[in-house]
């Protein structure tokens, strides 16, 4: 039987302490790291622990067992110099797996210099998915796969509701791949050429974000 993966969060903030909730209710072990002791004692009940500690500091995070753990997630919010320093420390202890927010490029250029390739921007992440939401409520969902691709879902609309996909050929007309469609609770992968799209059914589509736009504003926009 497959051990349990041990994670760790440092920086209970906004998006950290998101992420501690998340991993707690998926049954994981999870470590809660902040210096702050007010935001440690909010996760006490949350996390499988929750300790304060300055994560700059190499021989306290040895103190806490950083070292056993698979996946060390750095959350930590303005201060870019502490998060930069807990990386490097991470780093030279050789922990297996390390994901770090980025405050911005110039974050992430060094984070990348490092020798981490895990590397988020939650903030720009769900600015984008709001800005596809907003421009479209038949836009459900936005997701960043790369700096080029991205993978969307969209509800049908009139422009598509009864017709199939081989009508509509959107890999030939847009160059994105309807990989899924969603109808009520059932997810159908890899559908018919055939499948006959209905009001309310989602697409998932997978494409450059080019031909995601263009798919977007000729099928989706009503």
């Amino acid at each position: 039987m497959k051990q349990k993966q041990e994670f760790a969060v440092i920086g209970l903030g906004r998006f950290g302490g998101s992420i501690c909730e998340e991993l707690g209710m998926e049954g994981m072990s999870v470590l809660a790291i902040d210096n702050d002791e007010e935001r440690v004692n909010e996760f006490k009940n949350i996390a499988s622990h929750a300790v304060i500690a300055d994560s700059t500091d190499e021989s306290a995070l040895k103190e806490i067992g950083i070292k056993n753990i698979d996946h060390v997630i750095v959350a930590i919010g303005e201060n870019i110099q502490a998060s930069i320093l807990t990386t490097v420390i991470l780093t030279d202890l050789g922990i297996k797996r390390i994901t770090v927010k980025a405050q911005n490029d110039y974050h992430e250029k060094i984070l990348n210099k490092i020798g981490i390739d895990e590397v988020v921007h939650p903030e720009r992440e769900m600015g984008k998915r709001i800005a596809h939401h907003v421009i479209s409520n038949n836009i459900m969902d936005y997701i960043e796969l790369s700096d080029d691709h991205s993978i969307v879902e969209v509800k049908v609309g009139r422009k598509m509701s009864g017709k199939t996909l081989d009508d509509l050929d959107i890999r030939a007309h847009y160059g994105c791949n309807v990989v899924a469609i969603k109808q009520g609770k059932e997810i159908n992968v890899s559908p018919s050429a055939e499948e006959i799209l209905k009001l309310e059914d989602i697409l998932i589509v997978i494409g450059s974000d080019k031909d995601i736009s263009r798919f977007e504003k000729n099928l989706v926009i009503d």
